[in-house]
């Protein structure tokens, strides 16, 4: 069974870094783009930063200049450092990726970590 866990979230004050980690584990032939999103109370998901195969990277306007995506030597892992914090960045993070298993391609979301911007 393929699975996306996060870790990395917690509670930080409003200019800090905070550095947010993805695996993925299971049976996996391939990975295609891998993303983060987030969800603030009250709003719908948005998209923060994806990144492709190559190395592409696309990121969400709010974000642009104070985070980046990055995919790890083991194009299993996936890291979002986020510098910069502002008290509108609070919301539930989850990663995402396009994963290739037993023969199938299958969208695929991690559980979701909470990060908090506040003094």
């Amino acid at each position: 069974q393929v699975r996306l866990v996060e870790s990395g979230g917690g509670l930080v004050q409003p200019g800090g870094s905070l550095r947010l980690s993805c695996a993925a584990s299971g049976i996996i032939f391939s990975i295609g783009p891998m993303g983060w999103y987030r969800r603030a109370p009250g709003k719908e998901r948005e998209l923060v930063a994806v990144i492709g195969i190559g190395g592409n990277t696309n990121y969400g306007d709010s974000v642009k200049g104070r985070f980046t995506i990055s995919r790890g030597n083991t194009k299993n892992t996936l890291s979002l450092q986020m510098n910069s914090l502002k008290p509108e960045d609070t919301a539930v993070y989850y990663c995402n990726a396009e994963i290739t298993s037993r023969g199938r391609r299958n969208e695929y979301w991690g559980q979701g970590t909470q990060v908090t911007v506040s003094s």
